[in-house]
């Protein structure tokens, strides 16, 4: 005789609370668009503008002066500009991840995120994209870069290098990450034309829909291209910052020639991207409490999932680097891993690593802690000092001992590697604050069709009638 068990269903957490009409949610996502700025907008968007000013400022100084008055010397060659730059390709993975990836495995928690994940990519591979140029030393010689027929005779770029590699992985992803960001938008900026009281908005969001009228033809062809740029963007994910480590991998460098770093870059990229959106979606339900209906803590703990899985991945590469160094038998690799990184003179930046990579986000075991706006908003922010001291322990300890004692030296870390450094964050929030105010911060056309999952009387109602609720909040 058997006997059944009847267990309850798990009940979803909501992805949209407050019970909201497909009106209201039209009117909270447009808001921060249409109203006038908040004090508390204003107050970041003058203090990330005058840092981009300073920003601008410094970069012009060191282009007319010359690379020395940055850090790099013999024998560190590379410094901040190589080191920030990885940085903030890194910060750009998570919102590639999070758009494609996510969409792909139709995992609906992140339609409330995935707008400005997006937004948070383009601008950061922005960012990125100015220290290679500056890097060169010659940044009005730049254009040497690109393999174009050109009237200089033999003279090509070295298609074997991996720097050159980073010039046609980074503008693809910049390229396949801008278009997919903006095509989401399409119906939104739709939304915005007919909403607009001015003429010149309506002008300008009419221009930027592209005639979308919101009939089955255009969902049809949207949704077609949307699968298509998803498809194309997910092995970004992979490559670019794959390509990125080879400019460390494929050297013969103690330290840098690994096979490890391709997916310990990939892992700790998504690491550090995860924190960037923790940070930027705080911010946002503090500058909007509205928003807090849609970007949920249930939407915020799934991401601190992410960054704790992350971290553990990011963790035994480092436990990975120093057990393959000593089995190596190798003296120059156990001499940088075990004398120069843990224990020499740059060994407070080593443990700082450590410590903001591996130790802190092992918080988010806890869920009360999880689940803390506070918590969550430091641990990101340390999350991001210790990736960004991930890429100085990886290009300085590596370098600044060579093979002969008489070649060792230090970085010299100057005012203007600072400068450069903070006033990096501020071209970024600069635009994303200016982001803010132009387009919604959130997708009205995936919002509707989720905004019933997880309710007890029907779990995935909307989720098959996508136009008819865009077309409904629209108008």
């Amino acid at each position: 005789m058997s006997t059944q068990l009847n267990i309850p269903p798990m009940k979803r957490a909501q992805l949209v609370l407050g019970n909201k009409t497909l009106k209201e949610i039209t009117d909270d996502i447009c808001a921060p668009v249409e109203s006038f700025p908040s004090k508390g907008w204003m107050a970041l968007f003058v203090s990330a503008k005058t840092l981009f000013l300073f920003y601008i400022l410094t970069i012009a100084m060191v282009v007319a002066t010359g690379m020395g008055l940055l850090g790099v010397n013999h024998p560190v060659g590379w410094g901040t500009m190589i080191i920030t730059f990885v940085f903030w390709v890194g910060i750009g993975h998570a919102g590639t991840l999070i758009s494609a990836i996510l969409f792909l495995f139709r995992q609906k928690w992140r339609t409330s995120v995935a707008r400005s994940a997006e937004a948070m990519t383009v601008f950061a591979v922005m960012t990125a994209g100015i220290f290679p140029l500056i890097h060169t030393g010659r940044p009005w010689l730049d254009f040497w870069l690109f393999p174009y027929p050109n009237q200089r005779g033999p003279l090509w770029v070295n298609f074997r290098s991996p720097l050159l590699w980073d010039v046609f992985a980074i503008s693809t992803y910049a390229t396949v990450s801008t278009v997919f960001w903006f095509v989401g938008m399409i119906p939104d900026l739709a939304t915005l034309k007919d909403r607009a009281q001015n003429k010149i908005r309506r002008t300008i969001y009419g221009a930027l829909s592209l005639g979308w009228r919101g009939t089955a033809k255009n969902w049809s062809h949207y949704e077609m291209v949307y699968l298509i740029l998803a498809g194309l963007s997910t092995p970004l994910v992979i490559s670019v910052h794959t390509i990125v480590s080879f400019d460390f991998a494929v050297s013969n460098l103690p330290g840098w020639h690994t096979t490890i770093f391709p997916p310990y870059f990939v892992a700790g990229a998504i690491f550090s991207g995860f924190a960037m959106v923790i940070t930027l979606m705080t911010l946002m339900r503090m500058g909007w409490p509205k928003f807090k209906d849609y970007i949920t803590i249930d939407h915020m703990e799934v991401m601190n999932k992410i960054i704790m899985m992350t971290g553990l991945m990011v963790g035994y590469a480092y436990g990975s680097e120093f057990l393959i160094a000593w089995y190596s038998g190798n003296i120059y690799e156990q001499y940088v891993f075990f004398v120069s990184r843990a224990f020499g003179p740059y060994a407070w930046s080593y443990w700082i690593m450590i410590c903001c990579n591996v130790v802190i986000p092992q918080l988010f075991w806890f869920k009360k802690l999880r689940r803390s706006i506070p918590v969550m908003f430091v641990v990101s922010i340390f999350v991001n000092i210790g990736m960004w001291f991930e890429r100085f322990v990886i290009t300085v300890t590596s370098l600044h001992r060579d093979f002969l004692p008489s070649n060792w030296g230090q970085y010299a870390w100057s005012m203007y590697d600072t400068a450069i450094l903070v006033g990096s964050f501020g071209m970024f929030f600069t635009i994303f604050l200016l982001y803010l105010r132009v387009f919604p911060a959130i997708s009205i056309a995936e919002i509707k069709p989720v905004m019933n999952v997880g309710k007890d009387n029907d779990s995935d109602n909307h989720s098959g009638s996508g136009s008819d609720n865009h077309n409904q909040g629209g108008h």
